[in-house]
C-alpha cells in the first residue's frame, strides 16, 4: 500500500516529472494523429490509384482473325450478371482526347495549349456509359450528386454547373438552343471545368485519333459537344481529366467498329469473393469465347498491385519512424526517474530501515514511471485522436490565422486532409507507450532497490 501512495506523492512533488507526461503525451499525440493522418492519406492515394475502377475489370479486347470480345456487350453482361456474386455491370467505352474550344473561347485554348503543362489539362479521358448501368455499378451518381450539393456552382467556374436532372445527365442543358442539329452533352469533371472556365451549355471540343479499318493508318477525328453539367469525385486528378458521354454517341464519334472495350463488375462481398469471382468468370468467359484469355478479368488490386504494395511499405515505415518519438519520451522518464534516484537515497535508507524490502523499493520507482506513462498516455490518446478528426477545420482555422495556406488541396488527388482513426491502432500505440516506458523506469528502478541501507542512510 506504501508504494502506491508514496509513488503518487513523489511523482505530484517533483515538477521535473511533469516534463515526462508531456513527453508521453505529446509522443502518443503526434505519434496517433500523424499515422491517423498518414493512413488517411494512403487510403486516398489507394482510392485515387482505384480511380473509376470497379470490384473488377473485364478487358473486352475486340480483334480481326483472333480470339476476342463480341461486338456487342449484351451477351457478356448477360454472362456476369447471371452470376450470384455479382451485384451490377456495366459496359465502357475509353478513349483519350484533346479539348479545346472555339469562337470567342479560342484565345483561352490557345493560352492553354501553349502552358507547359498543356498535357496535364488538355488531354482528357473520355468515358461512354450507360447511365442506368453505371449508376448500378460504379459511383458515377454520387459523384453527380456531389456537385449538385455544391450551392450555386460558383466553386465550379463562376456559374451553375449542376446537372439539371442526376437521373438523365446526358439530357440538353435548360436553356440551350442550338444553331443547328443538337449537340451530344457530356458531363465534365470539377477541376476540368475550373481550368477551363466552363458552364452549363459551354462548348466544347474534344478531338482525338482512330485507326482506320481499311488501311490501318490512324485518321483524325473530332467533334463537339455541349457540357450538361459537371461531377465532383473528390479526387483532383480524375476531375481534371474525365469526360463522360453516352455509350453509343462516344461509338458513334469514333467510327471504329468497336463499342466497347471494358466491362466493369461490382460484387455484393469483394472481400470475401474478389479472387474467387475473378478465376470463375475468367473461365467462363473464356471458354464460351466471349472474351479473349482468361487473363483479360481482373480484380482492380490486381492492375495496381505495384503501387499498393508500395503504399503498404510506406504505412510500415512511417510506423516504425514515429515510433522513435515515444521511445524519445521515455528515455526522459528514465532521466528524470536517475535523478530522483539519486536525490532520494536518503529516504531510500529509512524506508529499508522501516522494512521495505529491495523488491517494495523496486516497485515504487516503477509506479511512478507507471503513472507518468498514465497521464501522459491518456491524455496523449483523447488529444490525438480529437486532432486527427477535427484535422481538416484545425488546417483551416491555422491557415486564417496565420494567412499561409498550410495544406494546398489542389497539389494532391483529394480536396481534404484525410485522417482515419484505427482503435486498434490507438490501444497498440498506448500499449506499446507503456511497456517501453516501463521498461526503461525499470533500470533505475533495479538500481534503487539495490542500493545497501547504511550506504544509503550516510548519503548527503
Amino acid at each position: 500500500m506504501y508504494k502506491t501512495f508514496l509513488s503518487w506523492r513523489y511523482m505530484r512533488a517533483r515538477r521535473t516529472n511533469w516534463i515526462g507526461v508531456v513527453g508521453i503525451c505529446v509522443g502518443v499525440g503526434a505519434l496517433i494523429m500523424i499515422l491517423s493522418i498518414m493512413t488517411g492519406f494512403l487510403e486516398e492515394t489507394k482510392k485515387s490509384l482505384r480511380g473509376g475502377l470497379s470490384d473488377i475489370l473485364i478487358e473486352a479486347v475486340q480483334m480481326k482473325n483472333r480470339r476476342g470480345a463480341p461486338s456487342d456487350p449484351a451477351p457478356l453482361l448477360a454472362e456476369v450478371r447471371a452470376d450470384p456474386r455479382v451485384a451490377g455491370a456495366c459496359a465502357q467505352m475509353n478513349w483519350v482526347g484533346m479539348l479545346s474550344r472555339g469562337g470567342r473561347e479560342a484565345g483561352k485554348t490557345s493560352e492553354i495549349l501553349a502552358s507547359v503543362n498543356a498535357s496535364s489539362i488538355s488531354f482528357v479521358h473520355v468515358v461512354g456509359v450507360d447511365v442506368e448501368d453505371e449508376f448500378t455499378t460504379t459511383e458515377f451518381r454520387r459523384a453527380l450528386e456531389q456537385a449538385s450539393r455544391a450551392g450555386d456552382g460558383r466553386d465550379l467556374g463562376g456559374a451553375s454547373l449542376r446537372v439539371h436532372d442526376v437521373e438523365k445527365p446526358f439530357a440538353p442543358p435548360p436553356g440551350y438552343v442550338p444553331d443547328g442539329r443538337p449537340l451530344a452533352s457530356c458531363v465534365v469533371g470539377a477541376q476540368l471545368a475550373r481550368n477551363w472556365r466552363l458552364q452549363r451549355g459551354s462548348i466544347i471540343w474534344i478531338s482525338t485519333a482512330v485507326p482506320d479499318e481499311a488501311s490501318g493508318e490512324m485518321r483524325p477525328s473530332d467533334r463537339q459537344f455541349v457540357v450538361a453539367g459537371a461531377f465532383r469525385s473528390g479526387e483532383n486528378e480524375m476531375d481534371m481529366q474525365r469526360i463522360y458521354v453516352d455509350r453509343g454517341e462516344l461509338a458513334d464519334f469514333l467510327s471504329s467498329g468497336r463499342e466497347y472495350n471494358q466491362v466493369l463488375v461490382k460484387l455484393h462481398d469483394y472481400d470475401k469473393d474478389g479472387v474467387e469471382t475473378r478465376d470463375d468468370l475468367g473461365r467462363r468467359l473464356a471458354g464460351k469465347g466471349l472474351i479473349g484469355f482468361e487473363e483479360n478479368v481482373r480484380t482492380w488490386e490486381d492492375f495496381r498491385r505495384g503501387l499498393l504494395a508500395a503504399i503498404e511499405n510506406e504505412r510500415v515505415l512511417m510506423a516504425i519512424m514515429l515510433s522513435l518519438v515515444v521511445l524519445v519520451a521515455a528515455f526522459t522518464i528514465f532521466a528524470i526517474l536517475s535523478m530522483m534516484v539519486t536525490e532520494k537515497r536518503r529516504d531510500i535508507g529509512i524506508l529499508t530501515a522501516l522494512g521495505a524490502t529491495p523488491r517494495g523499493i523496486t516497485w515504487l520507482f516503477v509506479l511512478i514511471g507507471f503513472w507518468d506513462t498514465l497521464l501522459g498516455a491518456t491524455m496523449g490518446a483523447i488529444l490525438g485522436t480529437w486532432a486527427a478528426l477535427k484535422i481538416d477545420a484545425i488546417e483551416q482555422f491555422l491557415s486564417k490565422l496565420l494567412r499561409v495556406q498550410i495544406f494546398d488541396r489542389n497539389a494532391y488527388l483529394f480536396d481534404h486532409i484525410p485522417a482515419i482513426v484505427n482503435p486498434l491502432w490507438v490501444a497498440v500505440i498506448v500499449l506499446g507507450a507503456f511497456v517501453i516506458a516501463l521498461l526503461f523506469a525499470l533500470i533505475p528502478a533495479w538500481k534503487a532497490g539495490r542500493l545497501h541501507p547504511l550506504d544509503a542512510l550516510r548519503y548527503e
